[in-house]
């Protein structure tokens, strides 16, 4: 069976500039994800989670390594069909835009009409009535339709994690550029880098 999502040694590199080759980060990742699935995402600021998820849309290019949705690989799609396999919603659901330094004659067709992996990028969970249940209910819905489904949450509130705890079935920790894939939310919390980012979180929790 094809895996919905694989992540092969997966290696984005930023440099000082064009003719300084000095690394200022670098993101490495192996992981991935055989069936449709809510996963989690969690890390500090500027630890690459945007990265991943824009190297996982083919809107930015690795430095090395392979990323295959459905056993496709996304940077050899025609830049206007990328959406039908991986989107990726940044914040307020803007899509972000695609790029590539290939025409899109040279690139193959996805062969997907609706997108086959979702990426939510630290969605708006507004506590008014009703509005979380609407939200999560629409997660559920996209894994039912054999979706994978990306949240890219920052906890600063206690009921962030308790969204999480909730409806992820998997989690990915990303920290100074380290991608780790955890199995279980459980499994994150034994996790020693994850329990000192939360830090207070958890505290309060168990309180």
């Amino acid at each position: 069976m094809v895996a919905m999502l694989s992540v092969e040694n997966l290696q984005k590199t930023y440099f000082k500039g064009r003719f300084d080759r000095t690394p200022t980060f670098s993101l490495k990742a192996d992981f991935q994800i055989e069936e449709p699935s809510i996963v989690g995402m969690m890390g500090p600021n500027g630890s690459g989670k945007t990265t991943l998820f824009e190297l996982i849309t083919g809107s930015n290019s690795p430095t090395g390594g392979t990323v295959r949705v459905q056993g496709k690989d996304i940077h050899k799609i025609r830049t206007d069909q990328r959406d039908r396999l991986a989107i990726h919603y940044h914040q307020s659901y803007q899509v972000r835009s695609f790029r590539s330094l290939k025409p899109n004659f040279m690139l193959q067709r996805s062969g997907s009409d609706y997108p086959q992996v979702h990426l939510f990028d630290e969605p708006q969970f507004n506590t008014q009535d009703g509005y979380i249940g609407f939200m999560l209910d629409f997660f559920r819905e996209l894994r039912n339709q054999g979706r994978l489904v990306f949240l890219c949450v920052h906890p600063n509130e206690r009921f962030h994690l308790e969204i999480l705890q909730e409806i992820c079935e998997q989690f990915i920790f990303v920290q100074k550029g380290v991608v780790t894939q955890h199995s279980s939310y459980e499994d994150i919390l034994n996790y020693q880098p994850a329990r000192d980012y939360l830090g207070d979180l958890l505290e309060a929790r168990a309180a």
